[in-house]
């Protein structure tokens, strides 16, 4: 028992009590579900409480049984006047009520998150406090999802096929703490996950205490659409580094600082940027920001740069000369004292030109990717109002492999037309195009795209003739491409007429500055 609190809380039963803080007690029993102790109290004999009461040694001698709802546990008696006695309730937390505990501190961990994401934060060490609160908190909200959609019916809802066009809806939901099956699991990851939101809220009391003396940052339509549109989700505590390394002085001999941004292809490498960019502190810090492709850098004229503070961002798509490198670096050496530059790119060795640590973009986790996919999938509707569909975009989130463009697709599609057998037909069809590909290719189309090869797309377009995607690539809105252009999804939804000939299939397009499409 003791060892479980320190595990849990790490400190000793006996300093939590004195704190005024709960303990476990579970081990102290047989007890199958958590039994937690709160604080003792002292009482008279003669009190009224109606909760069940246990001697405390009846308790740990095993010789009572242990009643289903909370109860008094009496550690003391007084037998002599005044007769006093030493109480403590004992809370017996079962899944269901665990399940809202959980629930509540999720609560008071997103509104951290919220208030924390528009502040300015400096400290390092607060910035690796705030990644670990956002962990937990995608990881809360991923474990209630399951335990939410561990529902089982007589069968799964895409298999009620009545009809070749019509799939039926699930349609008995149980209560998921009352099935047996897979219930040891549901209860142990809900445990887990309620013990580490425990203990990342008893540690918080510093960090609101020093998020309080952060600087607020305003918030402007701009970097509110950017948020959504853009998947800025998972990426607050790196756009902070960045910010952070931007706003520094440079050290001596003064020269450009060179911040790389390494991670592999479509994670969100150019938009952490954009958004870095325009971001208000950043804007108002710098004269001018200049966006270069690494390709033509030795095109740049030394008169480019001025003795201004710039910002200076390069975008490699593959390896340059050491060469290279050094006549543009001495280039740079023009600008004014503060000036900054970042490259950009999904080739580790780039980052042997910076001057500072690099900053990795990996994926997210499977958590955050599934938390997003749903923010813009139900927009403005309560997911909690629709558990059939959530049950879908959960299977579907795990199908997608961690893929921006096409969750960016497919929650277009479900935002506009939130209808059960759409999103069930999606679905199949997606499931189809993923079988397809590992049949033919051996690997996730997410995967295939990365490595530069085609896809199958033809069970997604419901064509009768083979359609194979090509790699995307991004372009200005001033294109000249004189191919049919197609949106990803009108074809998913087959709302268009797939052409006859080679067309251009556009996932994404950005309706704000800089204009770009996928």
């Amino acid at each position: 028992m003791i060892q479980k609190n320190f595990s849990e809380f790490k400190e000793h039963p006996k300093l939590l009590l004195d704190k005024e803080h709960h303990i476990d007690i579970t081990k102290l029993t047989s007890s199958s579900s958590p039994l937690h102790l709160m604080p003792p109290h002292c009482e008279d004999v003669q009190s009224k409480r109606s909760l069940t009461k246990v001697m405390f040694s009846d308790f740990i001698a095993d010789s009572v049984v242990i009643p289903k709802e909370n109860f008094e546990l009496i550690t003391w008696e007084s037998r002599i006047p005044p007769y006093r006695r030493f109480v403590n309730i004992v809370s017996n937390y079962d899944d269901e009520m665990n399940f809202h505990h959980t629930e509540n501190l999720l609560l008071k961990v997103h509104m951290i998150v919220e208030e924390a994401e528009g502040r300015h934060i400096t400290n390092s060490k607060m910035l690796l406090q705030f990644k670990k609160i956002v962990d937990a908190m995608y990881q809360g909200y991923h474990v209630l999802d399951i335990i939410k959609n561990s529902i089982l019916c007589k069968s799964r809802p895409e298999e009620q096929v009545s009809s070749a066009n019509t799939i039926s809806a699930p349609t008995c939901y149980v209560n998921p703490f009352r099935t047996s099956q897979s219930s040891t699991i549901r209860h142990d990851q809900l445990k887990s996950t309620l013990d580490s939101l425990e203990t990342i809220v008893s540690s918080m009391t510093e960090f609101v205490y020093l998020l309080g003396g952060c600087e607020r940052m305003s918030l402007r339509p701009y970097d509110t659409y950017l948020y959504f549109d853009n998947f800025m989700f998972g990426r607050q505590v790196e756009k902070q580094q960045v910010i952070n390394i931007l706003l520094q002085e440079n050290l001596p001999p003064f020269a450009p600082t060179v911040l790389p941004i390494i991670g592999p292809s479509r994670v969100g490498k150019r938009t952490l940027v954009a958004h870095v960019c325009n971001n208000e502190i950043v804007r108002s810090h710098f004269s001018s920001i200049l966006h270069l492709n690494g390709e033509n850098i030795m095109k740049m004229e030394c008169e480019t740069f001025t003795e201004r503070r710039d910002l200076v961002v390069v975008e490699f798509t593959a390896d340059t000369d050491d060469d290279n490198w050094k006549k543009f670096y001495a280039s740079c050496t023009n600008m004014g004292r503060g000036s900054k530059i970042i490259i950009v790119s999904r080739i580790e060795k780039i980052s042997r030109f910076g001057t500072v640590r690099p900053i990795h973009l990996n994926s997210l986790s499977h958590e955050e990717y599934s938390y997003l996919f749903k923010v813009l999938a139900f927009g403005s509707t309560n997911p909690e109002e629709h558990p059939q569909l959530v049950s879908i975009a959960n299977e579907l989130t795990v199908l997608l492999g961690g893929s921006f463009i096409t969750a960016n697709v497919f929650a277009d599609i479900f935002r506009k037309n939130q209808n059960v057998h759409l999103w069930l037909h999606v679905l199949k069809k997606f499931r189809n195009t993923v079988q397809k590909n590992f049949l033919e290719f051996r690997e996730h189309p997410k995967l295939l795209l990365e490595k530069e090869h085609h896809i199958d797309i033809t069970k997604l377009a419901s064509s009768s003739s083979q359609l194979r995607l090509m790699p995307p690539h991004c372009e200005g809105y001033g294109s000249k491409r004189r191919l049919t252009k197609v949106m990803f999804s009108d074809l998913i939804a087959d709302s268009v007429v797939v052409p006859k000939e080679d067309f251009e299939l556009v996932a994404w397009e950005s309706r704000i500055s800089p204009y770009r499409r996928i």
